[in-house]
């Protein structure tokens, strides 16, 4: 795909979505944009657009794998046990209630996830406040109706949480009313729209690894700026801030950034 053509896409992209590939790391987003085309069964992009902005089906297809929506709950299990032996425990000195933001949460598993760890450490009736947000509405859809997830999602989640926090139904598994409850879930455009502020706990994980090296910087910036002092951005397995003390992180360990106090 040459420079001319990946303008054209991106233009297209950006008037039937409302994404602005721009924020992705262009190599990585053509490869994807190939397979897609290939997949399609169309011999070209006019036709491949021409084909799309009459199939919203198609579209949302697109917009879905676009976004990038990979995950599981548990993931990395050892990170969540850090979450909850160490740095909840630290989060909730002198607070009853924590307000928290899954930052693109695709189909629901991290948010869901924060929402068992919570409860089983401070008990199920503290409301603890649960924002999860993502770009795409196909996913948010699956996210509040909590699921069905496949055995595969839930493959890492603990038996004794299982049966607590899932029922089991002919096509896989749905999470239960009451921890559905727990978390709000919205759309969000986290390149474009405002943030909240005074969060104690940010999850972005293997999101920003996706984004240009401008649009990182820009996003550990605002992360920031919507932690209150001693709040945690807990980030992926491989992700590493770079220069984090420069931009107002303190390390927690292996992918927890906790911003300095004032």
């Amino acid at each position: 795909m040459d420079d001319s053509q990946y303008t054209y896409v991106k233009r297209e992209i950006k008037n039937l979505l409302a994404v602005d590939l721009n924020a992705y790391k262009a190599q990585q987003m053509q490869r994807r944009l190939r397979t897609f085309l290939l997949r399609s069964g169309q011999p070209d992009w006019p036709s491949f657009f021409g084909v799309m902005r009459h199939d919203k089906a198609q579209l949302e297809k697109l917009k879905d794998y676009l976004t990038i929506n990979v995950s599981s709950f548990f993931r990395d299990t050892a990170k969540y046990e850090q979450l909850q032996q160490h740095v909840l425990p630290e989060l909730l000195k002198g607070r009853t209630t924590l307000r928290v933001w899954s930052a693109g949460c695709a189909r629901g598993q991290e948010p869901y996830t924060l929402a068992m760890v919570l409860a089983e450490l401070t008990g199920p009736f503290r409301r603890h406040s649960i924002l999860a947000s993502d770009l795409d509405g196909t996913a948010l859809d699956m996210a509040r109706a909590g699921g069905p997830y496949t055995a595969e999602d839930v493959a890492a989640v603990p038996p004794h949480l299982l049966d607590r926090y899932f029922r089991t139904e002919k096509d896989g598994y749905r999470v239960t009313e009451p921890l559905r409850k727990k978390v709000t879930f919205r759309q969000h455009n986290m390149i474009t729209d405002a943030f909240e502020t005074d969060l104690d706990l940010i999850i972005c994980r293997n999101v920003v690894i996706y984004f240009t090296a401008d649009v990182k910087e820009k996003l550990y910036k605002r992360f920031h700026d919507a932690l209150r002092p001693g709040g945690v951005l807990f980030v992926g397995g491989t992700e590493i801030i770079p220069q984090a003390p420069d931009k107002g992180f303190g390390s927690m360990g292996f992918s927890f950034y906790c911003r300095k106090e004032a």
